[in-house]
């Protein structure tokens, strides 16, 4: 989540000016101030939107007309419900109280909805309030209202080659139509921003002694020293910012894509290095498995040079980021600590893979992969 107003105004843009690129050759600028990190980091340190009364079944009927059963969804932040209406259709009903949720809640209606009629994936449709509005903003209260995916998540789903490929290759078509998508409040403070990684450090208190606490030294080390100076010469753009397997769908039609929460503006590839660093499982593989998700990604947007050199280090440090700042929460909010932890694990054992790869093995890997695997 972000806050009501774009307090960081610095623009960003790389090699390739897209849709919301501003005037500056320092696109990580901005996001990497201390300002920012602050603002961004005191965000997540607030305790999760569920202790927020429960308006969902008023505002459902004064702003969409709408009644009906409804379930309260796990959320980190924002309360979120699910509604079942007497026609058969399932919504998701998004809200907040916090004046930071008006730049979030902005960007996340916004952005699904200049991806309507889009190809290669599917995303939930934002419904329109009874003024037309994609969302509402009335006493101290905002949200929007979208619909449900039906389907799988990846993580419950057999991660065969072929889905991690299609996985990818639809990841790609999102960023693709993302690119075209004209959003508000895409520099709001966000955490996960990649601006924010080198800074993440102070959180290592909270990692446990051993390994795992050595390896996200070593791989933010790597990050700060060799991927940081180089990633304002890739693409930047809107992307999403958290395809994780809890937010890709296997649905009845294309791969879908929910939780549009930390989407940003930033590297075109973060999108594929957060997704592939979640797929990264097979110790006998370079990447885990994370082969045929890049492959399938690469397949519609291939790599720049320097994009298949950065990437490895930028899925360390991902799976690193995600470490360091659940390890926090976790310790802030400890009775919500299994569902802000259910990512970690995967993330610590996908670094114990990735972590032996130095600078032009993890290239050569990445390489590979791009080359050899087709479904």
């Amino acid at each position: 989540m972000g806050v009501c107003n774009d307090v960081v105004t610095e623009g960003h843009v790389g090699h390739r000016k897209g849709s919301q690129a501003l005037d500056t050759d320092t696109p990580v600028s901005a996001a990497s101030s201390e300002a920012y990190f602050r603002a961004a980091t005191a965000i997540l340190a607030m305790r999760p939107g569920s202790s927020e009364p429960d308006l969902s079944a008023a505002l459902l009927k004064r702003h969409y007309g709408l009644t009906g059963p409804i379930a309260t969804l796990s959320s980190e932040i924002e309360r979120t419900v699910e509604v079942n209406l007497s026609d058969g259709r399932r919504l998701i009903l998004k809200m907040s109280t916090r004046p930071e949720a008006v730049g979030s809640f902005r960007f996340q209606a916004a952005a699904m909805a200049g991806l309507q009629g889009a190809a290669g994936f599917v995303a939930p449709e934002v419904l329109r309030t009874s003024n037309g509005s994609l969302m509402f903003e009335q006493e101290g209260v905002c949200g929007y209202l979208q619909t449900r995916l039906e389907g799988i998540p990846l993580h419950q789903a057999t991660p065969t080659p072929d889905l991690l490929f299609r996985t990818g290759s639809a990841l790609a078509r999102l960023d693709l139509a993302l690119d075209l998508v004209s959003v508000p409040a895409a520099h709001r403070p966000v955490l996960w921003h990649v601006g924010c990684w080198s800074r993440l450090m102070e959180l290592e208190q909270y990692l446990p002694s051993g390994t795992v606490a050595d390896s996200v030294r070593v791989a933010m080390d790597n990050y700060v020293e060799f991927v940081e100076p180089q990633i304002s010469n890739v693409a930047w753009q809107i992307t999403h910012n958290d395809p994780s397997p809890f937010n890709m769908m296997v649905t009845g039609q294309e791969m879908g894509f929910i939780d549009f929460g930390d989407g940003c503006w930033s590297p075109r590839i973060q999108d594929l290095a957060i997704a592939a660093s979640h797929v990264v499982k097979d110790p006998t593989i370079a990447l885990g498995g994370a082969e045929y998700l890049i492959a399938g990604y690469a397949s519609v947007i291939p790599l720049s040079a320097l994009e298949a050199r950065l990437l490895v280090g930028l899925m360390r440090a991902r799976q690193s980021a995600l470490i360091l700042i659940n390890y926090w929460r976790s310790h802030l909010f400890p009775a919500d600590a299994q569902y802000i932890k259910k990512n970690v694990a995967r993330a610590e054992h996908g670094l114990s893979i990735l972590a032996p790869l130095g600078v032009d093995e993890g290239e050569a890997a990445v390489l590979a992969a791009m080359s050899s695997f087709h479904p």
